[in-house]
């Protein structure tokens, strides 16, 4: 199939990256589990090494063959120059390549956790910014797994993507249920809870001892609103990060980072 130069952004086949949006992309028609966006070569790599399949490809004119080296020659490769892309998708491309991609069906959580020793629990993180972040981190200090409460933010949305680099389609992730499911999912597979929060039987991360569990589940909850009191009435032990200077917290993307260093062991 050649490389496709855009002379009508009206074409169908554009309809993936015409200002539509994660949601409406999650819904897309024709698809069996909707669409998410990859954006940048790397990215679109990494999607292609973990068995994702893509749609379509859209890239500016000198990285339309890096684009089709990467997808084959039976996936449709848009082309056109950067004014005319950023008109149809509502932004620039700063990375050069996009992709359209089918989204996977999710793995079911107990195959998730099967042989994972450190995982990670997001519980209603809403923000795609700080669910790429953790998932960044995540993948460079060695979590396992991540687990998403049905609340937290989708770890294939745009933006998320794009910040944990790709990493969202390399470290395993599923959604699981409501609180009473999953603390009885992590009992069956010998999970110690450990939330992350501030409250006042919380054990210093510094004393907290993690190399003593052999399966050990990080709980990280929202910006503001923290755990919920189901999660925290679920969990084995609350810890926190030691602070100075009066500062009582850390954003939760920083939180994640600093708490998976030190419980890695």
């Amino acid at each position: 199939m050649p490389v496709i130069e855009i002379s009508d952004l009206s074409d169908p086949r554009l309809v993936d990256y015409a200002h539509l949006t994660d949601v409406a992309l999650k819904k897309a028609r024709g698809t069996e589990h909707g669409l998410y966006i990859a954006e940048s070569a790397l990215v679109l790599e990494r999607a292609l090494r973990a068995g994702h399949r893509p749609r379509s490809v859209l890239a500016l004119g000198n990285t339309a063959e890096e684009a089709r080296a990467l997808v084959g020659e039976d996936v449709p490769v848009f082309v056109g120059p950067g004014k005319l892309l950023a008109e149809l998708t509502g932004y620039v491309l700063h990375r050069g390549v996009i992709a359209s991609m089918h989204r996977p069906e999710l793995p079911a959580p107990e195959a998730v956790l099967a042989g994972a020793r450190r995982i990670v629990i997001l519980e209603n993180v809403s923000d795609p910014t700080n669910v790429g972040a953790i998932f960044r981190s995540a993948g460079a200090i060695g979590a396992d797994a991540i687990l998403v409460t049905p609340r937290c933010s989708d770890p294939f949305y745009r933006r998320a993507i794009r910040v944990s680099m790709g990493t969202v389609l390399q470290v395993p992730w599923t959604r699981v249920g409501d609180w009473p499911s999953t603390r009885a999912l992590l009992s069956r597979h010998g999970f110690h809870l450990a939330a992350l929060a501030l409250t006042t039987d919380a054990v210093s991360l510094r004393d907290f001892p993690g190399h003593a569990h052999e399966r050990l589940a990080l709980l990280l909850g929202a910006e503001g609103e923290g755990l919920t009191p189901d999660a925290l009435a679920a969990s084995d032990t609350v810890v926190q990060i030691p602070m100075k200077h009066g500062i009582d917290s850390l954003n939760v993307a920083a939180a994640s980072a600093v708490a998976m260093w030190a419980l890695s062991g």
